[in-house]
Formats: C-alpha cells, sequence, structure tokens
C-alpha cells in the first residue's frame, strides 16, 4: 500500500516501550497480560496488521482441548511418553489459567467437556485404550460406546468416542479482546510491522505509520512469522482452515464440542442454535497451504455433506456464512519458540498447527517469563528448536 505525502506530514512520533509485542491475537495479546501480570510497571506496545483476533485467533471453533492433539495415545505415539505427558500438563493448565486469572463471563466459557469421536476402527481402539491411560495419569475421562455418542447428539453413524470433562469452549474474539484491555498496553491496529532494525540499546520496529522502539520483542504472528523474519520458514508454514455457520436451530442439541475423525472435521453449536463446523483438510491438501483467504465450493460442500450425513436435524438449516484463516504449521505439529538472532531476550513463537487455542494463555505465560529472564521457566524445553525437524525448501519435513 502507498502513503501520500499528507499521511506522511501527520505520521505520528516514534512510540518507546520496554517491551513490544507484534501479533494482535491471542498468543500476543495473552503475553501482554502475562508481562502486566508479573511486572505491571512495563511499558507495553501490542502492534496488529489488521484488527485484533484478525487471523486465525478470531477464525477457529474456539475449543480448549488438552494436549497436543487431545488424543493420549496418538501424542504417546508421536512424542513419546514422558513429552505427551509433559503436553497434557501444559495445556491442563492453559485451561486452569484462563478459568483462574480471567473473567470467563467476558469470552463465554462453556465447561462443558469435548467428545473425541473415532472416524475409524482403528482410532476407536485407541480412544478407547486412551481412557483408560489417561485415568491412570489421573485425568478424567470416559470411553463412550456409538449408541451413547449418537443418543447424545441425536447423530446417526458416530462411532464410539472418548468424552473430556476438563476441555470446553469459548468465544476466541472475546477473549483476544478481553486479554488485551487487561494487558493495559497500547494496542496499535493496522501498524503492520515492515522490519526490525537493531538500535544500540533497543530494537526500531518500522511500520508505514511511524516506529516504535523497545527494549524487547515478542513475534507472535504464527503463519506470518517467516514474512518478517524469512529464516524461520523451516519451522512455520501457512496452511488454510475453512469453517462455515449455519441459521439458529429452533433448538440446540449439541452440547459440548466435538472433535472427529482423528480432528478433520469439528462441530460445535452455540447456545443461539447456530452450528459451526470446520475441517476437511486432509480432503484437499493440496489446495489448502498458503496466505489466501479465500473459501472453495469443493471443502465447502465437503462440510456441509458431513454435517448432514451426521445430523439429520441440520439438513434444513441454511448456511449463514462461509471463513477461512491461515494457521502457521510446524513439521511435528508442536509450537517453537525461538531467540531473535541480534536481538538479546527477544523470541519469536509460531508453529500452533491448528491447536493454538489450547497452548495460548500458557504460552503467553511462558514468554513474558522468558522476557523477564525468569531462568529455566517450566514447559520452555517442551518448545525449542533443537532437535526439532525442518521443512525442506520443497515444504515437506526433514529430521534434522
Amino acid at each position: 500500500m502507498t502513503r501520500s505525502f499528507w499521511h506522511r506530514q501527520h505520521q505520528a512520533p516514534d512510540r518507546w516501550a520496554d517491551v513490544a509485542v507484534v501479533g494482535g491475537g491471542v498468543v500476543g495479546c495473552a503475553t501482554a497480560f502475562w508481562l502486566h501480570r508479573l511486572r505491571p510497571r512495563l511499558r507495553l506496545v501490542v502492534l496488529e496488521a489488521a484488527s485484533l483476533a484478525d487471523g486465525a485467533s478470531g477464525r477457529n471453533a474456539g475449543f480448549i482441548l488438552p494436549g497436543a492433539t487431545a488424543d493420549f495415545l496418538k501424542d504417546c505415539q508421536r512424542y513419546g511418553e514422558s513429552r505427551a505427558r509433559q503436553l497434557w500438563h501444559f495445556t491442563r493448565e492453559n485451561r486452569e489459567a484462563l478459568l483462574r486469572e480471567l473473567d470467563p463471563l467476558a469470552f463465554g466459557w462453556e465447561g462443558s467437556g469435548a467428545l473425541l469421536v473415532a472416524g475409524s476402527a482403528e482410532e476407536e481402539k485407541r480412544l478407547r485404550e486412551g481412557a483408560v491411560r489417561l485415568r491412570s495419569e489421573g485425568v478424567p475421562a470416559a470411553f463412550l460406546p456409538s449408541a451413547e455418542i449418537n443418543r447424545r447428539l441425536q447423530a446417526q453413524g458416530f462411532r464410539g468416542g472418548l468424552f473430556l470433562p476438563e476441555a470446553g469452549c469459548l468465544d476466541p474474539v472475546a477473549l483476544v479482546y478481553h486479554l488485551a484491555g487487561r494487558s493495559e498496553a497500547l494496542v496499535l491496529t493496522h501498524h503492520a510491522v515492515e522490519a526490525l532494525v537493531p538500535q544500540p540499546n533497543c530494537v526500531r520496529l518500522e511500520t508505514a505509520y511511524g516506529a516504535v522502539e523497545a527494549g524487547q520483542v515478542v513475534l507472535a504472528l504464527n503463519a506470518y512469522l517467516p514474512r518478517l523474519l524469512p529464516e524461520t520458514a523451516v519451522y512455520v508454514q501457512p496452511v488454510r482452515a475453512q469453517m462455515l455457520a449455519t441459521f439458529p436451530a429452533a433448538h440446540r442439541w449439541i452440547t459440548s464440542p466435538l472433535y472427529t475423525h482423528d480432528g478433520f472435521f469439528y462441530v460445535r453449536q452455540l447456545p443461539s442454535g447456530h452450528v459451526l463446523v470446520g475441517g476437511a483438510r486432509h480432503l484437499h491438501l493440496e489446495e489448502e497451504v498458503g496466505y489466501m483467504d479465500i473459501t472453495t465450493e469443493p471443502l465447502q460442500m465437503d462440510l456441509e455433506r458431513y454435517l448432514q450425513a451426521y445430523f439429520p436435524q441440520a439438513r434444513s438449516l441454511p448456511v449463514m456464512c462461509r471463513w477461512s484463516g491461515t494457521m502457521g504449521f510446524s513439521p511435528d505439529g508442536l509450537p517453537i519458540i525461538g531467540s531473535i538472532a541480534g536481538l538479546e531476550g527477544s523470541y519469536w513463537v509460531g508453529g500452533f498447527s491448528g491447536h493454538g487455542m489450547g497452548y495460548a494463555f500458557r504460552m503467553g505465560r511462558l514468554l513474558a517469563e522468558l522476557v523477564l529472564g525468569y531462568p529455566n521457566p517450566e514447559g520452555y524445553t517442551l518448545f525449542t528448536p533443537e532437535n526439532r525437524p525442518t521443512f525442506t525448501p520443497e515444504g515437506s519435513s526433514a529430521e534434522r
């Protein structure tokens, strides 16, 4: 976008902050919240390229699920038992802290649990075994057979699944605004950071509307991180997700968020009766990459077919709106925290791989503790780049 002579004449003077957070999504605003919570006298600035929650933070279903995938045995198989336990501990802390530190009414919290429903016999067996393992780890969980799942959901055709009573859902945009307000940070929307310029005692963040100088920086940009730090493209790549929402149904029959077919479909019904459904990316993998904010007819039709196949009562509900969002995926599905080269005490984070809401509030505390110089903050070793796979130039992952 070009800028006129007149805009330049009225450009804001440079601003100063102790810490600048780039990215006005849930992780960025959670980081600002925790910086203020732990060090109230800090001068904080949040810079956002568009509006708060304009990216993936405001385009997801608002699920708060535990673990990397909400499937404990799957996490164990992929990351090893010790790391899977730590990930579940970290994400359970995320939920507990949300309810302890914030006002749940401000973001429509529903602590109704969540249902993970199998899409195959193999997944059903894994979820059944996972329920036993979770209970042995002290995590409340119950396996529900197919008949019970379909009865609860007034659905047809679902296999058995796992009920996780500690999970829940919320309004993600309301959460971001609540965090931003509680942080007492200066929030500069429509201030895309174009460059980071190291200075003798600070870093200068250049935007089209003036600069901010800060002692330290946190880049909470997820999918958009490589646009500012190209070297992070080996860790984070953009992947598109699509959703739709129906007009309100006459009654509510889905009272817990629903995560099915290895998480490739997900459904939620609001108290208002609106039904939200997303996913189907696995059916269109080659198309659902990059930064384009578009919906595609083939994938949207798959979402409608899924909803109507399992929920006969949804067949008469017209679609109210359709949208997409750009997620940041890492090669192994876990978030990554890295140091910004040449900027002491500054960090970047990304690669939440479609599960950012389950990490975000706790991740904000971890980032704040790193910025404030806490020695070995709990959870940090789960997300460092060391010994992590990377993307090759062709976009696939390769073990480091």
